[in-house]
């Protein structure tokens, strides 16, 4: 009798992946089919409760130590609650994915990759509802955010991940007459650590799937403020056929976990995306703990931006406004790669004023549920209270004034006002500092001194995530192009800063920003496998003499 494990060694075949395309965009027309279904979708789980456990080793794990849940545009109102674990649910997931490990790395590759084209097929078809209702009322994205980030980017990124897996196993060294060279491709030695951010469901998905479909294993800590739709990611892996312990989410606080894990011999890398201060100190107790380590491990992050558009006096006022508009405020400028400050010359000033303040004035604010409104709320009271003290701030400042926006209410949920800053500080501390929030400010500077402009925008901040050139100028784009060479990972022309799509931009930044090991790219699933060469010799020699030796 033939078992399943013999089955799997005798197929002989290299075999061809579906081409990767990216997933349409659906525009949730009122009225329309798509956009009935998911409102239906969203108000069914806003008038249910969810207990959210911890998924170690496939089981679904609760405790006595419940935190609620509530939309943050309705803070009022609980949709459920997550089990907080403590350090024996870090041991237990470390343990559950070192015990999955050898067979899920011994896994044909193409078994891999079916599982993660199927996750992709049925988030295009049954999950895409859930996925988008839970980020909308989870995280306050509208529908149109929704879809383009829990739908379509996580869609791309495993359909794309696939095809770069496979180019990247086809990839050997040339063999010489007699030698036969071969290069495999191994997944770590031990479990990685991914720790993801509330704001992008897809960001929080492809930490995990892009390590795991490598042949890794994996320990999640997802945000508290992600836990809602991180439940409907680990149901969507388990329909998909992740096999149990390879991804294992747990709900801890970080200190207990990075304790543990950091000090773990089997630990063999960090995928994260978070703040720059979280990612630095990581990387400091990365290298305290470095000899307990098997291996040197893998450090992969995607951190902080202060991200720009710098305009040319050239530039169409329009398309200056709306990109700034777009760029910073949508899904309330939290987004690493948001338009936070913004460069204009005088020349085309009041213009350009004049459509952003008509612009932002349109603006409707409120609840996802309804799709009129294109502005929602804050992901909580630590993110309302701390933008606040930045627009309180700009307030009493005699250098800058806001031009538009400025309130704020948190009665029933966390909502701050669009805010656009006019500053005559190039330094001014909103022009610098990483805020994460619904807040633009605008340096109006001397149209004859569009390179002087340059040198400020590159040397004002530590970040170099995006950034933006608008202009009608090819010579002035080049020399924006070449001063800010290192200023941004995603350097964008005549638009704003935000949306990079897998397969198209990869995305991720340096200096301050992160390691730029560009997501949606194959060089991000390249930190996540130890290659091994081969050298096979079909007539070794027999004798140790050399011919020189006569």
């Amino acid at each position: 009798m033939i078992t399943f494990e013999k089955k799997i060694k005798m197929a002989n075949a290299i075999f061809n992946v579906p081409k990767a395309i990216n997933e349409t965009v659906k525009n949730y027309v009122p009225g329309s089919q798509e956009h009935k279904n998911l409102i239906s979708k969203y108000k069914e789980l806003y008038n249910q409760t969810v207990d959210i456990p911890m998924y170690i080793d496939g089981k679904e794990i609760r405790t006595d130590n419940k935190i609620k849940i509530s939309p943050p545009h309705d803070h009022k109102h609980i949709i459920g609650q997550f089990n907080y674990g403590e350090s024996k649910h870090v041991n237990d997931a470390i343990n559950a994915a070192m015990n999955a490990r050898d067979k899920w790395s011994n896994l044909p590759w193409e078994q891999r990759a079916a599982i993660f084209l199927k996750a992709a097929d049925l988030l295009a078809g049954p999950y895409r509802d859930k996925m988008n209702a839970a980020t909308m009322l989870g995280q306050s994205k509208n529908v149109y955010q929704a879809e383009i980030d829990a739908a379509c980017e996580l869609i791309d990124f495993f359909k794309f991940n696939v095809q770069y897996m496979t180019e990247i196993y086809s990839q050997q060294p040339e063999s010489l007459p007699g030698i036969w060279n071969r290069l495999e491709y191994r997944p770590l030695e031990g479990f990685i650590f991914a720790i993801t951010p509330f704001n992008f469901t897809s960001i929080c998905a492809n930490l995990c799937a892009a390590p795991a479909m490598m042949g890794n294993v994996i320990v999640w800590k997802p945000a508290d403020s992600q836990m809602y739709s991180a439940k409907v990611i680990m149901e969507l892996f388990q329909a998909a056929g992740v096999p149990d312990g390879v991804i294992n989410l747990i709900s801890v606080d970080g200190p207990v976990a990075g304790d543990i894990i950091f000090k773990h011999k089997d630990f063999a890398g960090l995928h994260f995306t978070g703040s720059t201060a979280v990612f630095r100190n990581l990387w400091k107790e990365i290298g305290n703990n470095i000899e307990k380590y098997k291996n040197y491990p893998r450090i992969v992050g995607e951190t902080g931006g202060k991200d720009f558009i710098m305009v040319h006096k050239s530039a169409n006022c329009d398309e200056v406004a709306t990109a700034v508009t777009r760029g910073a405020f949508e899904y309330q400028g939290q987004k690493c790669s948001a338009a936070s400050r913004v460069y204009i010359p005088e020349n085309i000033w009041n213009t350009v004023k004049n459509r952003i303040i008509k612009d932002v004035s349109s603006f409707k604010m409120g609840s996802p549920e309804d799709t009129s409104n294109f502005i929602n709320a804050v992901i909580d009271e630590k993110a309302f209270d701390k933008i606040v003290e930045y627009i309180e701030y700009i307030k009493k400042q005699n250098d800058a004034e806001i031009l538009i926006g400025g309130g704020y209410n948190k009665t029933s949920g966390y909502f701050i006002e669009p805010t656009v800053v006019v500053t005559s500080n190039a330094k001014f501390k909103t022009m610098c500092e990483e805020i994460f929030g619904p807040v633009v400010t605008i340096f109006v500077y001397n149209e004859d001194k569009f390179e002087e402009t340059l040198d400020i925008v590159n040397e004002t901040s530590e970040y170099a995530l995006t950034g933006a050139i608008i202009s009608n100028d090819r010579y002035a784009i080049n020399i924006a192009m070449n001063k800010l060479k290192n200023a941004a990972g995603n350097f964008y022309i005549n638009d704003k800063p935000t949306g990079a799509v897998v397969g198209q931009q990869p995305f991720g930044g340096a200096r301050g920003s992160g390691t730029n090991d560009k997501a949606g790219a194959p060089m991000n699933l390249l930190r996540w496998i130890s290659a091994r060469t081969i050298k096979e010799v079909f007539n070794p020699p027999k004798d140790y003499k050399y011919p020189f030796l006569g």
